[in-house]
């Protein structure tokens, strides 16, 4: 004999995501980290991107940064066009797992910081981004 287990599924308005990688989207545009601010900002407009994924040359996730914080370097009185994206990335993170729940990957963000965040593999490849808000 088989036993089978059911599960009742509440149905609701808003789906619950028991985990990241469920709510996590696409990664989106995934660019070099020696690429300038000004080609970083044509690439997200062909791509119609609000952000890009930084990589450096193997591939691995070094972090994000969005349309505004690029705006706001190219708009400031210190830029220059050798500003490149690997000058803006915070290579600490934040990055979450795929595995975390929402709730502890919302725990784990600091309380300023909203947006998208890179969802990231055990090698740190970019799996896709969350987009967090409180």
């Amino acid at each position: 004999m088989t036993l089978v287990q059911s599960q009742i599924h509440s149905v609701s308005a808003h789906p619950v995501h028991s985990t990241v990688a469920d709510a996590m989207d696409a990664a989106g545009p995934q660019v070099w980290y020696d690429m300038t601010v000004e080609v970083a900002l044509s690439v997200m407009a062909a791509a119609r991107a609000e952000h890009l994924l930084v990589c450096d040359e193997d591939g691995l996730c070094l972090g994000l940064v969005t349309q505004a914080r690029l705006t706001a370097v190219r708009d400031s009185p210190g830029y220059t066009d050798r500003v490149r994206l690997d000058d803006l990335t915070d290579r600490s993170g934040p990055f979450l797992s795929p595995l975390a729940s929402r709730e502890e990957a919302e725990d784990a963000m600091p309380f300023e910081r909203l947006g998208p965040v890179p969802v990231v593999d055990e090698h740190g490849s970019a799996l896709g981004v969350l987009a967090l808000s409180r």
